[in-house]
């Protein structure tokens, strides 16, 4: 089900304090944690008011608009979480490029996880490894910024890129999101197989965590979980959902060890 008081994303924090031109809402998609048996975090999506994929609202985001979009992102998706009683981590992608100076940047985050009633300490910032940046050291600033604020970081889409390992060796996430292109028919696959040990073996010695994203099969999760891997994301798992926490299809044998949440979860 949808909170009963979802409003619509009319941005209210931008550098010139004028809204944006268009609105948008949020889809959530599950990551699962398959130790416990629950979900670790949702992920938060952006789509149409109608519940329309992200494309048509991200064509219409530019340089001009660029920074009040991110922050208006940014305090939909703690809004969302909080209206949907999301028990876990809310994981948010943000634009390293809308960000000017990450300490004032963080504000309007900061001011919607208390308006809201949700926990800092509950959020996930994630940077896309395709995000082209014109300045590595402003995006590791940020992010030592958001950790010295109490919030997890994240590189999502890792693999797609090519500054991934370099960027490593200049700061070191709490997550690292493996990118689909690199897992899809990783059961047929000796190469990929070969790399996503790799990275595995990275995110061991660096004490970073690995969730492998884009999972669709049940061949796919079964040679990730062979590797170690423990938390997933993907459609076999579950479909974003519109406004909603959707519920999860779980492995068998782990469904009977599942918490029920019971915050508006659907199919």
């Amino acid at each position: 089900m949808r909170p009963s008081n979802a409003s619509s994303a009319r941005c209210l924090a931008c550098k010139d304090g004028k809204a944006l031109e268009f609105d948008f809402s949020m889809a959530f998609q599950p990551i699962v944690d398959v130790r416990t048996g629950s979900v670790f975090a949702y992920e938060a999506l952006v789509r149409g008011l109608d519940g329309s994929g992200a494309q048509g609202i991200l064509s219409q985001v530019s340089e001009r608009n660029r920074y009040a979009f991110d922050q208006a992102c940014r305090i939909k998706a703690v809004e969302l979480a909080a209206q949907l009683g999301m028990p876990c981590y809310l994981s948010i992608n943000f634009l390293p490029n809308a960000v000017y100076q990450a300490a004032t940047c963080i504000r309007a985050t900061l001011e919607a996880a208390k308006r809201f009633n949700f926990p800092t300490k509950r959020i996930v910032f994630e940077i896309t490894e395709n995000e082209q940046l014109v300045d590595k050291q402003h995006l590791k600033e940020i992010m030592l910024e958001y950790k010295r604020q109490g919030f997890k970081t994240a590189i999502d889409d890792f693999g797609a890129g090519y500054s991934g390992l370099g960027f490593l060796a200049e700061f070191q996430p709490d997550i690292i999101k493996l990118d689909m292109t690199i897992i899809r028919n990783i059961h047929q696959d000796r190469v990929r197989l070969a790399i996503v040990e790799g990275i595995l073996s990275l995110c061991r010695s660096l004490g970073m965590e690995a969730i492998a994203e884009g999972v669709e099969s049940q061949e796919e999760y079964l040679q990730l979980r062979s590797l170690g891997v423990e938390l997933f994301q993907g459609y076999w798992f579950a479909r974003p959902a519109f406004e909603a926490l959707p519920s999860v299809n779980w492995p068998l044998g782990l469904a009977a060890q599942r918490p029920e949440s019971g915050h508006g979860q659907q199919r």
